[in-house]
């Protein structure tokens, strides 16, 4: 990696998005680099006048580089801390951090924290740091040391990188999985009163889907004696909070048989009892069938449908499919809490999708709510993509 900044020039008109601080600069806005570039190198952007933009990573793809800085400053050990400082700074605000009731919150949100490309997220005393670009990889030592300085030393026992997932194979790093610092000294966590085992060694994305703790609440609010179908289910995080809350019963689905482990072991950790729990290793489309009237709240929480924008019209199918056999199953006055977490599928897009499935299903609906990501994954103004997580809670007659 260059130790100083290669300088790039952009195309003559554009600069705006960047004067309006959009952090990303797309290749075809890219008139003139100045010397040899590779992916994760740091880079300064100037606009076709040679006026300073902003600075951040060069990476290969149509997002040509990310920026994390408007300002030209030295991009040093203290450059990274403070950015990491006013993150945590930011999470414990508003109550995220040392409020007795959880230890598990996302601490750094790539672009929503300003720092694009990087995911950290907090599992009682582990960190764990998972890049979705090269050049944020390639500061890992400088984010392991300032997290070290962050956090006194009683609540930091590890740092561990997970990004060997998310990282590009078409690089000439090799790029393994691995502890930057510590042992951890447990793998489980508390979210709300409630204890789930956290596997951010073997588990998806960084090991917990952390983004639907507000709405887990809101699922136990409504499941006090009810019949709950938790589909696309992984760990079981809301079969857990509707079982606690009084729910009648609770099933639990999902195709991955190590998902449905997950939840098992996470139902008995909470002790919740057999009479009350059962999970199911199946296709959900198929789980659905034939199951009229048999449950009062029906939560579909699946993978992303889309990942490209490609692939959106298929993903867009995908759920109005989804949705559509839920809304004909549901008991009459049920509540179906449906959620997408496509970013390329946008909030008006999903809701038309949702709208058609009531339609073909033929039955009356009303929003009770319409539900997104939690404060620890802040959506700047600035770059609306970061929103990426729609939800709606359909009262069903």
């Amino acid at each position: 990696m260059n130790k100083l900044p290669v300088k790039i020039t952009l195309n003559q008109g554009k600069d705006a998005s960047l004067r309006r601080y959009h952090p990303w600069v797309f290749s075809g806005a890219i008139n003139k680099i100045q010397g040899e570039v590779q992916e994760g190198d740091l880079v300064e952007i100037f606009d076709s006048k040679d006026n300073y933009l902003g600075t951040g990573h060069c990476q290969l793809g149509t997002i040509a580089v990310r920026i994390f800085s408007f300002e030209r400053v030295p991009v040093d050990q203290s450059f990274w801390k403070q950015k990491l400082q006013k993150a945590y700074d930011y999470r414990k605000s508003i109550g995220l951090i040392e409020n007795g009731n959880g230890n598990v919150y996302r601490l750094c949100y790539a672009e929503g924290d300003g720092l694009p490309g990087l995911i950290i997220d907090y599992y009682a005393g582990t960190a764990v740091i998972q890049s979705h670009s090269i050049g944020m990889h390639l500061m890992k030592k400088e984010l392991t040391g300032a997290l070290r300085e962050i956090y006194p030393e009683q609540d930091l026992d590890a740092v561990y990188d997970k990004s060997e997932e998310t990282l590009s194979k078409q690089n000439e790093l090799e790029i393994k999985n691995a502890y930057l610092f510590g042992n951890p000294k447990s793998t489980e966590v508390i979210e709300n009163g409630h204890k789930f085992f956290v596997d951010w060694e073997g588990g998806q994305k960084t090991g917990f889907f952390i983004d639907q703790r507000e709405n887990r609440e809101l699922v136990a609010r409504y499941s006090k004696g009810k019949a709950v179908l938790n589909t696309f289910c992984y760990t079981g995080g809301f079969s857990v909070y509707a079982a606690k809350a009084g729910a009648s019963l609770v099933h639990s689905v999902d195709s991955s048989k190590k998902a449905i482990e997950l939840t098992d072991r996470n139902i008995l950790l909470n002790g919740i009892s057999e009479n009350i729990h059962q999970s199911f290793v199946s296709d959900v489309f198929d789980f659905l069938k034939g199951k009229d009237n048999t449950y009062d709240l029906i939560i579909l929480d699946p993978p992303a449908f889309a990942k490209h924008r490609n692939t959106k019209h298929n993903a867009i199918q995908g759920y109005k499919r989804l949705n559509t056999e839920a809304i004909r199953q549901i008991k009459p006055g049920g509540l179906l809490f449906t959620f997408s977490c496509s970013q390329v599928v946008d909030r008006y897009s999903f809701n038309s999708a949702v709208m058609a499935a009531a339609i073909i299903a033929g039955r009356n609906i009303r929003i009770l709510h319409q539900l997104g990501q939690p404060p620890d994954h802040p959506v700047s103004i600035y770059h609306p993509e970061g929103e990426y997580l729609k939800g709606l809670v359909l009262y069903v007659e």
